[in-house]
């Protein structure tokens, strides 16, 4: 009861979509301002994956294809076990918007 009581006044007072939270949170990701492409995404995950990017860059070419890419072309290109996990677990990642490659700082 007292829940649901306070729960009608910050509807009252914040209005109907704040006291919810549906105006805050959206699944659509918002588009990063640091351009991400094959390199920058296996040099953001590390541990030793970076060591594939020009197998991986000549064979998918491009970053869109390597989103969606499943664990079997991964085999076939050599890529070991522990290599595709990671980059399949930051794939998904990245598509649901949670994880990103840090930006390099530019070195002056």
């Amino acid at each position: 009861m007292a829940w649901r009581q306070m729960l009608f006044n910050s509807r009252a007072i914040l209005g109907p979509n704040l006291a919810t939270g549906s105006a805050r949170f959206s699944t659509k990701s918002n588009p990063y301002l640091v351009k991400v492409g094959i390199p920058e995404f296996l040099n953001g995950i590390g541990n030793g994956v970076e060591s594939h990017v020009a197998k991986l860059e000549a064979e998918i070419g491009d970053f869109q294809k390597l989103l969606v890419t499943r664990t079997l072309k991964l085999k076939k290109l050599g890529v070991p076990c522990k290599h595709r996990k990671l980059i399949l677990k930051y794939t998904h990642k990245y598509r649901l918007g949670l994880w990103r490659p840090l930006a390099q700082a530019i070195k002056s």
